[in-house]
């Protein structure tokens, strides 16, 4: 009497594939010989495995469903030899750990990888934003096969030694008694078809490289290390697939004059102790173009004067930073006879004791006279 392999189930007769495959774990779970060594419950595992291996097989299912035998002829005397062994070992050991395993063929569309490539741009690009032209060396698909892989003419055909499973199986012996394994097909790679004549511009890969031109907009506030994602203008996937993202990373040229810390930027200018003493405006050339910075009477060197809102624009945000000028003072170095007497005449008025404090009277005038003495008047 043949066995009713969906009542060692314990499925109905029109249970479909997912119902079928959660009774074979929940029993293997059960009746495990690691887990209950018990000579009987060993013998119904080797039941619940066969039932398995049968319905869980379309072509076999079939057979069964119509009163033949799925274990004779083509396709079942490997597993017939052990008549009622173990099924695929992937499924045992999805029972047990909850993983499943890919089964049927793999795709050979897959999707690209992301690429980056480095932009250099100015201060007033970085500060206002720009656009730029780029050019970029990816994969793209071939133009000759349309990313199929095959020459013209041609087209993949089914990989006759696993017929278009991807996989073959394989009878093996183990403490748990024979066990059939699969593994990808080493004659297609798991893809389930060959390629007999490959397109002869991608070699059957689907992609070739090519150079591109790309315009990228710039946001203003961009700073050194800034990524500006361009999605799918990256690699083209094997096979035609989807292509990855392109990722823009920002650096930005050092300015001759300003530099940047944040969304601030910083200069310094140079002038003389008799600018600084009496004060005086120097013209500044900034990104927004030319400004006369104040410089009060009495500026120390190292003093510092901000500018608002003449810094980088803010990434994220309205506004901007400031631009923030720091004065050097400069001591002449070599005077001549008429400086000199200026100079000691200017340290008499002060006196010792005074080494700070205002002016005292004829002091202005005399720092006029210093001023103009030490610009050639």
């Amino acid at each position: 009497m043949a066995t009713d392999y969906y009542a060692v189930l314990g499925v109905p007769r029109d249970a479909s594939q997912d119902q079928i495959k959660k009774a074979f774990r929940r029993l293997a779970r059960e009746l495990h010989p690691d887990v209950n060594p018990d000579p009987k419950t060993q013998e119904r595992f080797k039941e619940i495995n066969a039932a398995y291996e049968v319905l869980s097989d379309p072509q076999k299912k079939q057979v069964y469903d119509l009163g033949g035998d799925p274990m004779s002829g083509a396709g079942g005397g490997g597993a017939g030899g052990f008549g009622g062994g173990f099924g695929n070992f992937s499924d045992i050991m999805d029972a047990f750990f909850g993983t499943a395993s890919q089964r049927g063929p793999r795709s050979r569309t897959r999707r690209g990888q992301d690429a980056m490539i480095r932009l250099e741009v100015e201060l007033n690009e970085a500060a206002f934003g720009t656009t730029k032209d780029i050019q970029v060396d990816t994969a793209v698909v071939c133009t000759t096969c349309s990313g199929e892989g095959a020459a013209p003419g041609t087209s993949a055909q089914t990989c006759d030694m696993c017929r278009g499973r991807g996989e073959v199986s394989q009878v093996t012996r183990s403490f748990l008694g024979q066990v059939m394994t699969s593994r990808p097909c080493p004659q297609c790679q798991g893809f389930g078809t060959v390629v007999p004549t490959p397109c002869p511009e991608c070699a059957g890969d689907g992609r070739v490289r090519s150079r591109r031109t790309l315009t990228v907009k710039i946001p203003a506030g961009v700073d050194n290390g800034t990524r500006i994602q361009l999605a799918g203008e990256g690699e083209v996937g094997p096979g035609g697939g989807p292509a990855g993202d392109l990722y823009v990373e920002i650096h930005e040229v050092p300015h001759p004059v300003f530099q940047r810390r944040g969304d601030d930027m910083h200069c310094t200018v140079t002038i003389p102790m008799t600018a600084a003493a009496l004060g005086t405006k120097v013209p500044l050339e900034t990104l927004d173009g030319l400004e006369e910075v104040d410089i009060r009477p009495g500026t120390q060197s190292g003093q510092s004067i901000p500018l608002h809102q003449r810094g980088v624009t803010h990434l994220r945000g309205g506004g901007r930073g400031d631009l923030i000028v720091h004065v050097e003072v400069t001591t002449p170095t070599k005077l001549d006879p008429e400086q000199e007497e200026l100079l000691r005449r200017l340290a008499k008025l002060r006196g010792e004791e005074r080494p700070t404090g205002e002016f005292k009277p004829g002091q202005q005038g005399l720092f006029s006279r210093l001023k103009d003495a030490f610009n050639g008047r």
